[in-house]
């Protein structure tokens, strides 16, 4: 694949923003015991969902992203951080660009990789039944988009390991 474009429907941005909300909403305790007062996660699940339940998408995504991934470098606890991350990448999923770029990817599945992270940091090891878990809620039309983009690369981080076993797994399910 190289960089041509493709369609990607309002529809089915709205599928991926809600799978990445989706992923995120969970985490939203880890952060908010560390930061009780501090908003900018759950105000980024919020703009995710009022886009993904029909709203157009306007600077409010943006922004919210921004704003929950700046709250992210606040928080010293990695549970806390990786939740701020996720839930601003719900948000920033609505600008996914329908180019088949690899670093795309990121905005279909990085919630979900900081889930499985997230889950990992609380039960002490990999647990790759989370990752099927996740990969499950990745319902039509999820697996569909995410082939037409390339592969996500494997990385250095654990979340990039993560989030390309989750590329992989929902790439070749039916």
């Amino acid at each position: 694949m190289g960089t041509e474009n493709f369609d990607l429907t309002m529809e089915e941005l709205r599928a991926v923003v809600r799978f990445a909300a989706d992923c995120a909403q969970g985490l939203l305790p880890d952060f908010e015991a560390v930061a009780p007062s501090d908003t900018r996660p759950r105000d980024a699940i919020d703009a995710a969902r009022l886009f993904a339940g029909g709203a157009p998408r306007s600077q409010l995504q943006r922004t919210a992203a921004f704003a929950s991934h700046r709250a992210a470098k606040g928080v010293s606890e990695e549970t806390a951080r990786l939740a701020a991350l996720a839930c601003g990448d719900a948000a920033a999923a609505a600008y996914l660009h329908p180019i088949a770029k690899a670093s795309q990817v990121g905005h279909i599945l990085r919630a979900a990789a900081c889930a499985a992270r997230v889950v990992e940091l609380r039960t002490g090891g990999t647990d790759s039944d989370e990752i099927r878990r996740l990969a499950e809620r990745a319902a039509s039309p999820l697996p569909e988009i995410l082939r037409r983009y390339p592969a996500a690369p494997s990385g250095s981080s654990r979340v990039a390991q993560l989030m390309s076993e989750l590329d992989s797994v929902i790439r070749t399910r039916n």
